[in-house]
């Protein structure tokens, strides 16, 4: 199965740079599955109903979220009435939504998609990321009645990731980490067989701090002063995250390649399929 992952969408220029090129990497990277970490791309706090939409008719098939998974308030009674939304296992208990969900394609092939939430740094006490993952885990096995399973890792930390990354080697197809939307280089399959890396970047303009326009950070960090919001940059987005190639049979991974089309950051994405042509960079 091919399967692409893409870090967190970071405002108006994220959202115009998957619909522009999320079509085109489906077809020439002939794509299985894709999911979209969509947190960040409504004015870069949470996810609209609308947004979400629009991210779903670009060609994701699964849009997860993050610690502003709520904060576009009309998602409070949106999410349950999409499945393909997944929020955080380790939320609120009383949070709408679900945070695993298993999801069947055309061919009968069925994908499992978890996001789980880190605790360290984090600004909100979400429950312990290890314990919430594990019965998830635990009731999918690979190689049983999924043929893949993705989990988005919405931590700070490093470590944490890393660490989480191994306690699901070999019991998932993919880990990677999202949130600090800034792209690592260490995509590697681990002992076990699961493809891992430790944050997919964000889908978002490079021109900026961590998405957001550079003025107001500076201003703060300089100074310690807020004088205003901060505000998306809207520059041309580089199309951040992870392509992943697993085994059907055992779910495990076969390859894994880190992924950036357009904008500022040097391109890079899986080889190309026999006939086929790689999108515009």
């Amino acid at each position: 199965m091919r399967i692409l992952f893409l870090g967190d969408v970071m405002g108006r220029s994220g959202r115009k740079a998957v619909a522009e090129r999320l079509p085109a990497l489906r077809r020439d990277w002939n794509l299985d599955f894709v999911v979209v970490n969509g947190e960040n791309a409504t004015s870069g706090m949470g996810l609209s109903p609308d947004h979400a939409v629009g991210l779903f008719e670009a060609g994701a098939d699964v849009v997860t979220l993050g610690d502003h998974a709520f904060d576009q308030k009309a998602m409070l009674s949106h999410i349950d009435s999409e499945p393909r939304l997944i929020r955080a296992v380790n939320f609120s208990k009383v949070a709408p939504g679900g945070g695993a969900r298993v999801f069947t394609l055309r061919d009968g092939r069925a994908v499992l998609v978890a996001q789980v939430m880190g605790q360290v740094f984090m600004k909100r006490p979400f429950d312990d990321p290890f314990s919430a993952i594990e019965p998830v885990l635990r009731a999918h096995p690979l190689g049983g009645r999924v043929q893949a399973i993705v989990v988005d890792v919405h931590a700070e930390a490093t470590s944490e990731k890393m660490a989480l990354g191994h306690w699901c080697d070999g019991r998932a197809s993919l880990v990677v980490g999202t949130h600090t939307h800034v792209p690592t280089g260490d995509a590697q399959i681990l002992n076990g067989g699961t493809a891992y890396l430790t944050d997919a970047g964000m889908s978002g303009d490079y021109d900026s701090v961590i998405g957001m326009q550079k003025d107001e950070p500076l201003r703060r960090f300089i100074t310690g002063m807020a004088r205003g919001r901060f505000e998306p940059a809207l520059g041309e987005a580089t199309v951040s995250g992870v392509f992943v190639e697993t085994d059907d049979r055992t779910g495990k991974a076969l390859s894994v390649s880190m992924v950036r089309q357009g904008g500022r950051l040097a391109p890079s994405g899986p080889a190309v399929p026999a006939g086929r042509e790689k999108a515009p960079s």
